[in-house]
């Protein structure tokens, strides 16, 4: 692992405005996020500020919030976020060295909708292939070194196997000494053997296993019987 905490040190802030509106941004401010296995899964309902939580992680590192590796950090020249800027870490042992040293932090910051953009100023050429095969690409050529890894949402452009085969990349990422945060939707992906999985919302953070999942249970519940579900949205 490569980081054990993060956590946001602002003075004072208005719980109306955005970020701090945001139960999980303020449970940041509170405790902070504790990381206790190489890979850590955020789940959690759209607007509950999962993608909020890991770009401004991304962004505490040093990684392009447009996305991308360390190296083209900011090439879309926008400016950190408001919580990206008070990010913090406490460093776990491997670690160490990485967060002492800017030009020694190793990373790549993959967010679904900017993937194609990242991965063309990586030398990937994502014209050339398919949005599921670049998202691939980037996993087989640039989550190689051990480093931070932060992901939005990254089944978004990926098929079943290939979202089998995600999963293979980042298990052998994690042995190979990487960290990696990612928010995500799928059940298939929070069921990797040994990633924690943190569910934000109303509540603000949590720490939940995989069974307990309401993403897990919905998605049971509507392959088991889907009329159950589309009889309350299809006239």
């Amino acid at each position: 692992m490569i980081i054990e905490r993060a956590y946001a040190h602002v003075g004072a802030y208005d719980v109306g405005e955005w970020p701090w509106s945001v139960p999980c941004v303020r449970a940041l401010l509170d405790g902070g996020l504790r990381f206790t296995a190489p890979v850590t899964f955020v789940v959690g309902e759209n607007g509950s500020g999962k993608s909020t939580l890991v770009e401004a992680l991304a962004e505490g590192f040093g990684l392009d919030p447009w996305g991308g590796s360390h190296e083209w950090r900011y090439a879309s020249h926008r400016t950190k976020s408001v919580l990206g800027e008070h990010i913090r870490f406490d460093a776990a042992p491997r670690g160490r060295r990485m967060l002492a040293s800017w030009s020694a932090r190793q990373g790549f910051f993959l967010r679904a909708e900017t993937a194609l953009d990242a991965l063309g100023r990586e030398g990937l050429a994502p014209d050339e292939r398919s949005h599921g095969e670049g998202f691939l690409a980037a996993f087989r050529d640039k989550f190689l070194r051990p480093g931070l890894y932060v992901m939005d949402e990254p089944e978004a452009a990926l098929s079943f196997s290939s979202c089998l085969e995600l999963l293979g990349h980042i298990d052998r990422l994690a042995r190979a000494g990487a960290q990696v945060v990612c928010a995500t939707h799928s059940p298939l992906l929070t069921a990797l053997p040994g990633a924690d999985v943190v569910e934000v919302g109303d509540h603000g953070i949590r720490r939940t296993v995989w069974q307990d999942l309401a993403l897990v249970d919905h998605w049971r519940r509507y392959l088991a019987d889907p009329t159950a579900y589309l009889r309350h949205v299809l006239e």
